[in-house]
């Protein structure tokens, strides 16, 4: 027998990905999945300040003014933003394994009502945290 690879010069070598365009449920299920990795980094650092903060009279005041710190404030809201986006879509995700949605229709609609709330309620907790 002989094994030679199959050479087809119609395959392409190297994928431009800027050439895809996603469909607008593809980009929710990937920023879904994203923010699910920023919540789990973002919780190590929210740890970090909660231990911070028991250790002693002095780690509460620091952590403090931490808090008053514009970078510290936008390491917060971009986790806040990471777990109301997250929690978003994980709803959709939760009506679509029950049924509803599941069309094509359906995903459009669902993806664009999760951007919608998640803009709205990211925006809400930014005026929170700041």
């Amino acid at each position: 027998m002989n094994w030679l690879p199959v050479k087809d010069d119609n395959r392409p070598v190297n994928l431009d990905l800027t050439k895809f365009h996603f469909p607008l449920p593809a980009i929710t299920s990937i920023l879904h999945r994203i923010s699910g990795v920023l919540i789990f980094v973002g919780t190590a650092v929210l740890m970090w300040l909660l231990a911070e903060s028991l250790s002693s009279e002095e780690g509460f005041q620091r952590v403090g003014e931490w808090l008053q710190s514009p970078i510290v404030k936008f390491i917060v809201w971009g986790i806040l933003s990471g777990l109301l986006y997250h929690l978003i879509a994980g709803l959709r995700h939760l009506l679509m394994d029950a049924g509803i949605g599941e069309t094509l229709e359906g995903g459009r609609r669902g993806a664009v009502l999760i951007i919608v709330f998640s803009v709205i309620s990211i925006l809400i907790a930014g005026v929170w945290v700041w």
